[in-house]
């Protein structure tokens, strides 16, 4: 098993790699149609990351890994119709972007914006309009 590369973004300027030792990696198998377990049939990968105990991870980001998985571990399954190895190559890639996302800061807080000069004229004008067509749309018109 390889190490897991977080690549870098928001909140992780220069990535982030998770040592394979911090992983867990679990599979199944589901045998195919004949019986024949092959590599082609249905199989289920499951990847945990216990970020409560992670070494790799700073306060601030173990902190915010935590706002967001309580219980301190992430869990992915990936469990599609295709062979053990893409499964396992698409269960890594969700937990990366899943830590990536749980690890970038919060978006700063957005300050009310003043409506432009005319918008509150513009609106009342508009609901005037669309009153007039309502009303008119009921009656017949010579």
């Amino acid at each position: 098993m390889r190490d897991l590369h977080v690549p870098a973004g928001p909140g992780l300027p220069e990535g982030l790699v998770v040592p394979a030792a911090e992983l867990v990696e679990r599979f199944s198998r589901s045998p195919g149609p004949g019986g024949q377990s092959v590599n082609t049939t249905d199989s289920r990968v499951e990847l945990d990351y216990d970020v409560a105990s992670s070494t790799v991870l700073t306060d601030t980001q173990r902190r915010r890994a935590l706002r967001r998985w309580p219980s301190g571990t992430v869990s992915i399954a990936a469990s599609e119709h295709r062979s053990q190895h893409r499964n396992r190559v698409a269960a890594r890639e969700r937990l990366a972007a899943l830590l990536r996302e749980a690890l970038a800061p919060p978006p700063p807080p957005r300050r009310p914006t003043r409506p432009s000069r005319g918008a509150k004229e513009r609106r009342l004008k508009a609901k005037k309009e669309r009153a007039q067509t309502k009303s008119l749309r009921g009656r017949v018109r010579d």
